[in-house]
């Protein structure tokens, strides 16, 4: 890990690992760098620059009203001044789509590319409903090993995922304390999520539409956040759109699975 501050002075974490075409990799809304753990080894001839965002991961906690999606996407520009990239790809999974489709917009010179996983323009209640049940809340296990057995429950919609990928999972996003298991990152996150939805819901269809070629979009066949119908639109609205369904996957896939791996190597191919 390494770290650079902020525009605002909190300490961001990030690993910069590859040589090649910069690739920014913006993970989910509680998760942090380690998203892209099972993607990495597949990649080759490109430069992978993964965000702790603030408040998770190894990044320090930060003032709540800062968790927000236009926030982060100034923080996610100060990391490539930081390392001197004029321009770079955004993969970004679940929260980290809607931070590419910010820049789109906000520093469309700055991006080469997209990747969107698992979210698009229209967020399904449901899968919101769904993170709403953990955002911000201890899990209610004692032991690594009862929390491997819920895993499942959690991450609704996965199949036939072997228990080695289950205690990988818990292992990168649970931590042990003294007291028993706690989320690697600030609580506080749910206060920020729930003024944010406080707001009136505004139009993202045209953000997706100003993303850069090239583009290309994953979606879990199973997601509960991103639905068919979205992403049918998705593929409608943009026929260039390097796209795929993941089998046997919710929200959001692991990237490692041959349909996600067709699909990032292909867009890779294009940047």
């Amino acid at each position: 890990m390494r770290r650079f501050d902020a525009p605002d002075g909190t300490d961001l974490a990030y690993r910069d690992e590859g040589e090649g075409r910069a690739v920014l990799c913006l993970p989910g809304l509680t998760r942090d760098s380690r998203d892209f753990d099972y993607l990495a080894p597949h990649l080759a001839g490109v430069r992978l620059v993964r965000l702790d965002p603030r408040g998770r991961g190894a990044s320090d906690r930060a003032d709540p009203s800062t968790y927000t999606v236009p926030h982060e996407a100034r923080d996610a520009l100060a990391l490539l001044d930081h390392l001197g990239i004029d321009r770079a790809a955004i993969l970004g999974t679940s929260r980290g789509g809607l931070l590419a489709m910010t820049l789109a917009v906000a520093a469309p010179d700055r991006l080469a590319g997209a990747c969107l996983v698992d979210i698009g323009p229209v967020i399904a209640p449901e899968g919101l409903d769904a993170i709403m049940g953990y955002l911000g809340r201890r899990p209610p296990h004692a032991t690594i090993e009862e929390a491997v057995a819920a895993r499942p429950a959690v991450m609704r919609g996965f199949e036939g995922v072997p228990a080695a990928r289950w205690r990988q999972e818990v292992e990168k996003f649970v931590v042990v304390t003294e007291d028993g298991l706690d989320i690697p990152y600030d609580p506080r996150l749910r206060d920020a999520v729930v003024e944010a939805g406080a707001q009136p819901v505004p139009d993202l269809w045209p953000l997706f539409e100003a993303l850069p070629r090239p583009l290309a979009a994953l979606r879990g066949a199973n997601s509960d956040l991103l639905s068919s119908e979205a992403f049918a639109e998705m593929r409608r609205r943009r026929p260039d759109m390097i796209a795929a369904e993941v089998a046997g996957r919710g929200h959001v896939p692991f990237l490692d699975e041959p349909e996600s791996l067709e699909v990032i190597r292909a867009w890779v191919s294009r940047l």
